[in-house]
């Protein structure tokens, strides 16, 4: 009985609302107005500070499990992923970026893979936090995308996306290098 209680532990509902949140993100932005892009940021915002708040409670309350260190990262990846397909889509931002974030992540997913089947763990270093911040950073006033305050929403995440980028591009070239004594071990 513990194990399905930790199974529905609170970090794990944080991660499991961040991939309820994708399909809202997605229906919201499907009606590109100044409400709906507005609410999808405000989703994405919740989503992805629930990132930070489930690993923190999780191992604060020693309620690490199997299925949160599995779907912690899917959730981040599908959350991110999705918002800038949408992005995309709309025409927010340019393609050829959202392919380049997304083809990293699917990259390093499978060299996680590669590497834990080897009984190795290769833990993520700075630089894809910081990757993540500008992810995440980026994305809300993209997806907000109209003038807001007299802002140039769609400017500043814009800014934040030429970051996440460079971050995106660093840690996987980081990532890489420092798993080759992994791989041909």
């Amino acid at each position: 009985m513990a194990n399905i209680q930790n199974l529905f532990s609170g970090p794990n509902q944080l991660t499991l609302f961040r991939i309820a949140a994708v399909p809202i993100i997605i229906i919201l932005l499907l009606f590109p107005n100044r409400i709906c892009t507005f609410i999808a940021a405000m989703v994405f915002s919740a989503a992805a500070i629930t990132d930070y708040l489930d690993g923190f409670y999780a191992r604060k309350r020693n309620l690490v499990t199997t299925l949160g260190k599995v779907m912690d990262p899917v959730a981040d990846k599908l959350l991110v992923s999705s918002a800038f397909i949408m992005l995309a889509a709309l025409d927010w931002v340019p393609a050829w970026m959202v392919c380049i974030i997304i083809g990293r992540e699917l990259a390093v997913t499978g060299l996680r893979n590669i590497i834990a089947e080897k009984g190795e763990d290769l833990s993520a270093s700075n630089l894809g936090k910081y990757k993540t911040g500008f992810q995440i950073a980026a994305s809300i006033p993209l997806m907000i995308h109209f003038p807001f305050f007299g802002l140039n929403v769609q400017a500043i995440g814009n800014l934040f996306l030429w970051g996440a980028l460079v971050f995106t591009i660093w840690s996987g070239v980081d990532y890489f290098v420092r798993s080759r004594s992994l791989l041909q071990g």
